[in-house]
This record gives C-alpha cells, sequence and structure tokens, in this order.
C-alpha cells in the first residue's frame, strides 16, 4: 500500500470539495445536517485553505487513489495553542489502515506547533483515535479540556509537537 499525504494544490480544489461532501455525508448522522436545495452539503470557506496563508489543505492518497484530506489553520480556541486542525476525513474504504494516524502524525511533525484538535461529543470514534493517536506518539505533551462556550463545545486535545517522540 502505497500512501501520499500532501498539500493539496490549488487545481485540486474541487477534488477536496467532493471528498468534503462525503465527509460531511459521515458526519450528517451525527449533527443533523441536510442538504441545501442542490443535493449538497457544501462547505462556504473551502477555498480559504488555498488563498488564507495561515490556513492549508492536505490530500491523501493509497496506491494513487483519493482516500481524505486534512484542513488546518491558525483559528484556536484555547490561549497558547497555535495550530489547529479543522477537519479530518479518511474514506471508509481506508480506515481502520493506519492512513489517519500516518496522516495526522506527518502534518502534525512536519509543522511542529502547538496543535488543538477539537472533537465533537457525538463521534466517540474521533475522540478514541485522537486519544490512541496522541497518547501514543506524544505521551507527556498534550493536555484534554472539553469546553462549553459560544464557539465551540466539547473536547478539545491540546499537543505540543515541537519535540516528537520515536514511535513505539
Amino acid at each position: 500500500m502505497k500512501i501520499e499525504i500532501r498539500r493539496a494544490e490549488f487545481t485540486e480544489r474541487q477534488i477536496v470539495r467532493n471528498l468534503m461532501e462525503l465527509y460531511q455525508h459521515d458526519f450528517s448522522e451525527l449533527d443533523g445536517t441536510d442538504m441545501d436545495e442542490h443535493g449538497q452539503y457544501g462547505y462556504d470557506d473551502l477555498d480559504s485553505f488555498w488563498v488564507n496563508p495561515t490556513w492549508s489543505a492536505y490530500v491523501m492518497k493509497v496506491d494513487s487513489k483519493w482516500a481524505g484530506f486534512v484542513l488546518t489553520n491558525d483559528e484556536v480556541h484555547i490561549q497558547g495553542n497555535t495550530r489547529a486542525i479543522v477537519e479530518f476525513f479518511v474514506v471508509r474504504k481506508y480506515r481502520r489502515q493506519g492512513l489517519g494516524r500516518k496522516a495526522a502524525e506527518t502534518i502534525m511533525t512536519m509543522f511542529p506547533a502547538k496543535w488543538e484538535v477539537c472533537v465533537i461529543e457525538e463521534n466517540p470514534a474521533a475522540r478514541k483515535f485522537w486519544e490512541t493517536l496522541i497518547n501514543t506518539v506524544w505521551s507527556g505533551r498534550h493536555q484534554l479540556a472539553v469546553l462549553d462556550n459560544e464557539q465551540w463545545q466539547g473536547p478539545v486535545f491540546s499537543v505540543d509537537t515541537h519535540v516528537t517522540a520515536p514511535l513505539v
């Protein structure tokens, strides 16, 4: 299995937009979101990930096939954090094969920062994924807070990736 994780090209915006529809379809059973009159979920600020210099989009491929995306920016909820994983999606076919772990670890290590990952309460699988990854790779250099304010309600993982521990 050949895995590729890289920054998404400007010309790949539509591919990420298409993957975003799959992501939002999966998410709709958790948050109750409906499609619009065109049969789409949409994502208003998606182009900002190619325009705003502090926002980034990454794509995942497995054996040259589209397999997911990661969106990051600098809009954090906890003071002291500097980067955030805003959206994280692995196509169902490629889940539980190590792709998500590799993508998160690659991006968070490639760009050392005080990262923040917010997880909705209704998604226990995501919470377990992030807890396991962070405890394994960055043991002792992370915190978990539960926020309940206007900006966010739910768990927020904070992890400092400036020094990465070797994998076990």
